[in-house]
């Protein structure tokens, strides 16, 4: 089914779903199979091995792929397990540029993982994209944004920082699991390779741990096919039902984050007890502008920190909380609340934490679909 000029709600029903052949079903069925007989020795239906390629999987790849207006999908165990094959792209020597806000546990995998392998990784606020010039030497390789970023909600203009790498051997991958394909869509802004925590908005059911990338370069796709299929971090074919479910009501979902993201914003903004409101939807978010430029809404993602700006005023905020759960990830239907500096950005050093705006009273919020007057009661009874 050729999905090229298909809106995007239509894209989440139909992309990279066929009915199947055999029975007729609806719904890509779950094969749970580890291998697939062969006619003669190399004659086979183009499965051999579910490591390799499983049709749940496929089916998943291509919608994945379709979602993001790119050609190339693959998924994987997590989204540190597509991060991890990104880097295994690189060699020593090489250099990468980072956002100096981002998940806790790609900073882990980067500084405790990659370093001892000789690849070199510099940590800058990418908020103006001229600060990359800067850094861009004859060893760079790659830069990885994310934007938003997490936990702060930084900003970053995709498009300046592609110029600025486009026919220099450097590649731009962007983490877009903040927004999810229905806000923003990377590659058509020049990005190389777009990463997915699909456990996050994509499941959004928060049921599923998996990763995805995305790329319309054959030459990457082909690099990381090789790593997906030579390292087997792959998901299983019943995760990939999961979330081939679960997109099918993506646009519908990250309407309703976004819309509840923008009140509950709105709502801190005008606390007394509240400093700081980190969300690229309100007029005063740095960069507002090129938010509004590159993506279509603003999600459900967003934090803030407290005029009382201790570990023991977020620690006693967040234990108030009765509908907002208190909980890593992000991304499900329900509420989350967390403290990123003691839980998913607690593998950053304090000292690079506060300098990006992780302090210590900083609050994240996953908003979920619930009914707004309940979530800003909530909100409300916890802050008093």
């Amino acid at each position: 089914m050729d999905t090229t000029k298909m809106k995007f709600g239509t894209k989440a029903v139909h992309a990279g779903v066929e009915p199947d052949p055999g029975t007729g079903a609806i719904m890509t069925p779950i094969f749970q199979t580890s291998t697939y007989v062969q006619e003669g020795v190399g004659k086979h239906k183009g499965y051999e091995y579910s490591r390799t390629q499983n049709p749940t999987r496929h089916a998943l790849e291509k919608s994945l792929a379709a979602l993001e207006n790119g050609t190339y999908g693959l998924a994987f165990a997590s989204g540190l397990a597509a991060i991890d094959a990104v880097i295994k792209m690189l060699k020593p020597g090489d250099e990468v540029i980072s956002v100096n806000d981002l998940y806790g546990g790609t900073y882990r995998i980067f500084k405790t993982v990659f370093e001892d392998y000789g690849i070199k990784f510099h940590f800058a606020d990418l908020r103006n994209a001229d600060s990359v010039d800067q850094l861009i030497n004859k060893n760079t390789k790659l830069i990885w944004v994310e934007t938003p970023t997490n936990p702060v909600l930084q900003i970053v203009d995709i498009a300046a920082i592609a110029e600025r790498t486009k026919g220099k051997g450097i590649l731009l991958g962007v983490d877009n699991t903040f927004c999810s394909p229905a806000l923003q869509n990377p590659l058509e802004l020049g990005a190389d390779i777009v990463m997915h925590s699909v456990t996050k908005f994509i499941g959004g059911h928060s049921d599923v741990v998996m990763g995805a990338l995305v790329t319309n370069d054959e030459h990457i796709a082909q690099k990381l096919y090789t790593l997906q299929n030579s390292c087997g971090a792959v998901p299983g074919p019943m995760d990939s039902f999961l979330v081939l479910r679960g997109i099918k009501t993506l646009g519908l979902r990250m309407a309703q984050h976004s819309k509840n993201g923008m009140a509950v914003a709105r709502s801190l903004q005008d606390h007394p007890a509240v400093g700081d409101v980190y969300y690229p939807g309100l007029e005063t978010h740095r960069n507002h502008e090129i938010a509004k430029r590159q993506m279509k809404d603003f999600g459900g993602m967003l934090s803030f920190n407290l005029k009382t700006d201790t570990t023991e005023a977020a620690m006693d905020t967040v234990a108030k909380f009765k509908l907002f759960t208190l909980a890593e990830s992000l991304g499900g239907v329900e509420s989350l609340v967390g403290h990123p500096s003691m839980m998913t950005h607690a593998a950053i050093p304090r000292e690079e934490r506060v300098k990006s705006g992780v302090v210590d009273s900083l609050i994240r919020l996953s908003v979920g679909i619930e009914d707004i007057d309940d979530l800003l009661a909530d909100l409300q009874q916890a802050l008093k």
